[in-house]
């Protein structure tokens, strides 16, 4: 069964043939040929200290939003909302119809990285049912209201300082339960999580770091036909010779 994209908090793009991509070093590269999974961190691990949060605005807004029941908001679900976070699962990816020198730069430290590129549709399909995708939107954290009504919504929102990543989500969220009730007073060890797909069906080409010196190619070449993953493997052309 696809991951979901019919949920309504989820924005899906105009074109589920776009191209997506995930930059990474080389050992990360090795971990997802060998254990045949996809890595979903957990989203208070990201490094970003707003993610899963609200807007300023919110907190501005929500007496004159909530009205008799803001006390009750303030006690009760700010505190959930910053629980959920560590209940929640992400896979971040780059919507990009090529690829990007600034991803290379930001996600790929060494010359020695991969960039693997698919599709969203190729995601969607090698995802469980139980993750939920769409496109990430950027706000201005400052002036603009984030949506509530929904624990996903801060986990499909961003600040606009990374509207250059053009991300991606793919969110896997599971709460603990006691008594058949969400038991909010469970702490989380996981720090991330193994999701098993089908990597002939999710990568359409890897190619690696533009400055990478052809050893490194010819290493990526037998890494990936060692795991029997049958894609091309080319490096990236953003630091080919220009032409006059």
């Amino acid at each position: 069964m696809p991951a979901n994209t019919t949920h309504s908090v989820f924005r899906q793009p105009g074109n589920p043939e776009e191209s997506i991509w995930r930059y990474m070093d080389f050992t990360k590269y090795v971990d997802l040929l060998q254990r045949r999974a996809l890595y979903f961190a957990r989203s208070d691990c990201l490094g970003d200290p707003f993610e899963g949060s609200y807007s300023r605005a919110n907190q501005e807004l929500r007496r004159e939003v909530y009205g008799d029941r803001f006390e009750q908001i303030q006690q009760h679900v700010v505190p959930l909302n910053r629980w959920f976070c560590q209940w929640t699962f992400l896979s971040c990816w780059h919507m990009n119809a090529g690829e990007s020198a600034a991803m290379w730069k930001l996600y790929a430290k060494t010359a020695e990285a991969v960039a693997i590129r698919s599709t969203y549709a190729r995601l969607m399909e090698v995802l469980p049912g139980e993750a939920f995708m769409g496109l990430v939107t950027y706000i201005d954290y400052n002036r603009d209201w984030l949506p509530e009504g929904n624990v996903f919504y801060p986990f499909v929102h961003k600040r606009l300082s990374f509207q250059h990543e053009q991300e991606v989500r793919a969110l896997i969220q599971s709460l603990p339960t006691k008594n058949d009730s969400i038991d909010s007073g469970a702490v989380n060890a996981e720090v991330g999580r193994l999701v098993p797909v089908e990597l002939p069906r999710l990568v359409e080409e890897v190619l690696v770091a533009p400055t990478s010196p052809d050893w490194f190619l010819r290493l990526v070449e037998d890494v990936t036909k060692k795991y029997e993953l049958d894609v091309r493997v080319r490096r990236s052309e953003l630091d080919s010779a220009p032409v006059y």
